[in-house]
């Protein structure tokens, strides 16, 4: 099964690989050179006093008090588009996990069988050589496979078998598997909207100066690529705007990511005969055929309209035209694995020219988040094992029972919602599943090959691995024990399908989670994530699902009135928030996470409340600070974080979070709490007039 479509991943939005450009890395035919000492991870508190300025008024802006120090002593490293707490703790997890990874991929007869399987991936990732004698080769076969296409009928069986070898929904539109979303014990075949190479639709769409400069690029790139691959400038030129032409087709019917956010919007489930009505033109026999899942008897079709669109434009666009699109998304797809000029090419225009950043990440970064992505259980195994204590996941799990009953005192206490709905509230909040640490059965790897001298087979064999295990699951019940992220992440999520909220080991290590350190700035930092998973189960997407995780309305019709009209509260003062230039927070497309921001905090100090008082402990000022000071200084430190303006642009069109000095300061201006603590008075900046609050 794959990711939920609702998942609300995230505390923190997930960075990206970026192009492969071996800058600083050691290798050859052997493959990777091994550190001469182990790392080290540094040790940083969770709360940490270097990081705040106390020259600024918490009153005024408590974001610059608790993060000053820390933007101002971590700028942005020239391969980041963004740099913040858990992208340089994730770089540290990565710095770790790179000592493991090389002494596992030195032939030993020691070895174990896993070790192999990780070590001979990343040796390949790492051996430079091997990749720039092989060049483009490794997209002959696909090309070739194009080039022998006689007909617009001839696409579905290709795009059938290409669906299998590339991630993602590039190629044309995304197809796998999923839960029911009217019964979450079952798992449905789904196809999703797709097609397009720039960061949303709205790219193709928008006709202000910066969008229209940014298509230009693109068509650029895309040309670049089309010439590395074989074709002449003039025929790259002209099939470049072609594609552009295409792309630009589907993404005006494609939904906007804030309508995406609606389930109904994504719920249709139709028979075969009923979807290959829809897109006439299509063989879906051929294509479920090539896929190996020829039984299906219906798919949901999450976007009906796209679809139909598709159905109009492979009668409309030439077979010449389509061969080029796909021969683009093809060498894109597969630009990372390839040699030096497709890495350059793909980092120019994705990272440079999209998102700011002046220089490419090391190679061995990049390989490193290529084996936890396409082997991330054997290699978190190894993560866990040394970094993951005991102790650590039963005190998460602590922290998680007081967050929950923190969170039902305030159902119960509720004012504006009705004893019935509250009821199915209290429901659904005692059947979430919580997961700490790593998953109780580990993933195996046994049949996936791996070939010490095939850096892109790997890849593409990886995927296509991965992608027969999630179609093998289509009409077979859910697996609730599987996980969405690999030991080693350092992020979090709630899947309102699964009513799960899970803790990957790579977030509870300090600075977010510190078994040095009180329970007051824990309690605000990781408390916190654990309440901002929890809300996101009663959240704008969230409350729409039932305790088993059904599309359900379990609302009664006013009560679902009152929470809009708190929702809009938050949207409201959102919207008002600027993140870069004149671009202003997309607050319909962010409100799920602020709504989880602002109740998981509340929930938080809730809770560290409850967790005080069972100790019996009586606390005392630490380091000048009163105990309620610590909870608010360890809950504004996650968020620290230097962004460049490029990155801020994408994020602002596709980001569901707020930039972090509004995931802080938004935030603590609702907390009457906060106020108390730092003694903050009416009509100062972090003490809103208009107070927002749900939950």
């Amino acid at each position: 099964m794959r990711p939920s479509l609702f998942v609300a991943a995230a505390l923190v939005s997930a960075g990206t690989l970026g192009s492969f450009r071996p800058a600083n890395a050691q290798s050859g035919p052997g493959g990777p050179v091994a550190s001469a000492t182990p790392y080290v991870q540094p040790y940083t508190p969770s709360l940490d006093i270097p990081s705040m300025d106390r020259s600024a008024d918490p009153c005024g802006d408590f974001y610059q008090y608790v993060c000053g120090g820390w933007m101002k002593n971590n700028p942005i490293p020239s391969d980041q588009a963004r740099w913040s707490v858990y992208g340089k703790l994730t770089d540290e997890n990565y710095r770790f996990l790179r000592d493991l990874l090389e002494t596992a991929s030195r032939p030993s007869p020691t070895r174990t069988a896993s070790e192999a399987k990780i070590g001979d991936y990343y040796g390949a990732c790492m051996d430079t050589a091997a990749i720039e004698r092989a060049g483009a080769s490794p997209l002959k076969a696909e090309l070739d496979e194009i080039a022998a296409l006689r007909s617009t009928a001839d696409l579905a069986g290709y795009l059938g078998r290409m669906h299998l070898a590339t991630t993602g929904s590039g190629l044309v539109f995304g197809f796998g598997s999923g839960q029911d979303f009217a019964d979450s014990t079952k798992v449905i075949a789904f196809a999703n909207a797709g097609g397009l190479s720039l960061p949303d639709r709205d790219y193709y769409t928008k006709t202000d100066a910066k969008s229209v400069e940014i298509r230009a690029k693109y068509a650029a790139h895309v040309q670049k690529v089309l010439a590395l691959i074989g074709e002449d400038e003039a025929a790259a030129t002209k099939h470049a705007a072609g594609i552009l032409d295409l792309e630009t087709a589907l993404a005006k019917v494609a939904l906007t990511r804030v309508e995406k956010r609606d389930p109904y919007k994504l719920f249709h489930v139709m028979t075969r005969a009923e979807v290959q009505a829809l897109t006439p033109g299509f063989d879906w026999n051929a294509y479920l055929g090539a896929q190996g899942v020829a039984s299906v008897a219906s798919i949901n079709i999450t976007e009906p309209a796209f679809f139909k669109e598709l159905g109009r434009l492979l009668a409309a666009t030439s077979l010449d035209t389509w061969k080029t699109y796909l021969r683009w998304h093809v060498a894109h797809a597969r630009a990372p694995y390839l040699s030096q000029a497709f890495v350059d090419a793909d980092f120019d225009f994705y990272r440079r020219t999209l998102r700011g950043v002046a220089q490419d990440q090391p190679r061995w970064k990049k390989c490193t988040a290529l084996v936890d992505r396409d082997l991330g259980d054997a290699l978190g195994q190894v993560f866990v094992a040394k970094t993951f204590s005991p102790a650590t996941k039963a005190k998460t799990i602590e922290m998680t029972k007081y967050v929950e009953e923190a969170m039902a005192d305030e159902i119960q206490g509720l004012d504006w919602m009705s004893d019935a709905t509250k009821a199915k509230a209290m429901e659904k909040l005692h059947s979430i599943v919580n997961k700490v640490g790593y998953p109780d059965k580990w993933r195996d790897y046994a049949a996936l090959d791996v070939r010490r001298e095939d850096f892109a087979g790997n890849a593409k064999r990886a995927t296509v691995f991965e992608s027969k295990r999630q179609l093998a699951k289509i009409g077979k019940p859910v697996d609730r024990q599987e996980w969405g992220m690999t030991p080693p992440t350092v992020n979090a999520y709630y899947d309102p399908q699964m009513n799960d909220i899970n803790f990957p080991a790579g977030v509870l290590q300090p600075p977010l989670y510190d078994a040095k350190m009180d329970d007051a700035p824990n309690y605000g930092n990781t408390a916190s994530t654990i309440g901002h998973e929890l809300t996101h189960g009663f959240d704008d997407e969230g409350r729409q699902f039932d305790a088993k995780g059904n599309l359900k309305d379990w609302w009664t019709k006013e009560d679902a009135a009152r929470f809009e009209e708190r929702l809009k509260c938050v949207q409201d003062q959102y919207a008002g928030y600027v993140v870069v230039d004149d671009i202003h927070i997309q607050s319909q497309l962010t409100s799920g996470e602020d709504v989880a921001d602002l109740g998981g905090t509340l929930i938080a100090y809730l809770a560290w409340e409850k967790a005080v008082k069972a100790s019996g402990q009586k606390l005392q000022p630490i380091d000048g600070f009163t105990p309620e000071q610590r909870f608010f200084i360890g809950f504004g430190q996650w968020a620290c974080e230097n962004n460049r303006p490029e990155n801020q642009r994408v994020s602002a069109a596709t980001d569901p979070h707020s930039p972090g000095k509004y995931r802080i300061n938004g935030i603590v201006s609702n907390l009457p709490e906060f106020a108390k603590a730092f003694s903050c008075k009416a009509g100062q900046p972090m003490v809103r007039e208009k107070v927002c609050r749900i939950w």
